[in-house]
């Protein structure tokens, strides 16, 4: 019988609460966890998995600042949106570069579900009637 989605969602939470040291999230215990779901596959071990996965994926966002932009970008400038970043989260937040032609010039930061975006693209889409 297959457990129900509650279940798979609280098992997920279980082990992502595992995954866990001091409020962050540890590579070397998610290993574990993954290791220990690999010898001991629960009911509907693909969707556990993909709940997990969700979850990881989520807390890893918020410690990582993906910084669209059209045209080139410096490494002081990345470094400067880190330290701004990190110090708005509380928290070390790495900046990543991303490509991104269609804002035409500017920024826009993504930090979890946060965005932050001074573009040119933007403001014209603000002037469309």
């Amino acid at each position: 019988m297959a457990a129900p989605k509650k279940q798979v969602q609280q098992l997920a939470r279980q082990f992502f609460a595992m995954s866990l040291v001091d409020g962050r999230l540890s590579e070397e215990r998610v290993a574990g966890v993954l290791s220990y779901l690999e010898k001991n596959p629960p009911a509907q071990p693909i969707e556990v998995l993909k709940a997990y996965q969700r979850l990881v994926a989520i807390e890893v966002a918020k410690n990582e600042a993906v910084v669209e932009h059209a045209g080139p970008i410096g490494a002081d400038v990345l470094s400067s949106i880190e330290s701004s970043m990190s110090q708005r989260y509380q928290r070390t937040v790495t900046a990543k570069s991303k490509p991104n032609p269609a804002l035409l010039a500017g920024l826009r930061v993504r930090v979890g579900d946060d965005i932050y975006e001074s573009s040119v693209a933007n403001q014209l889409a603000g002037l469309t009637l």
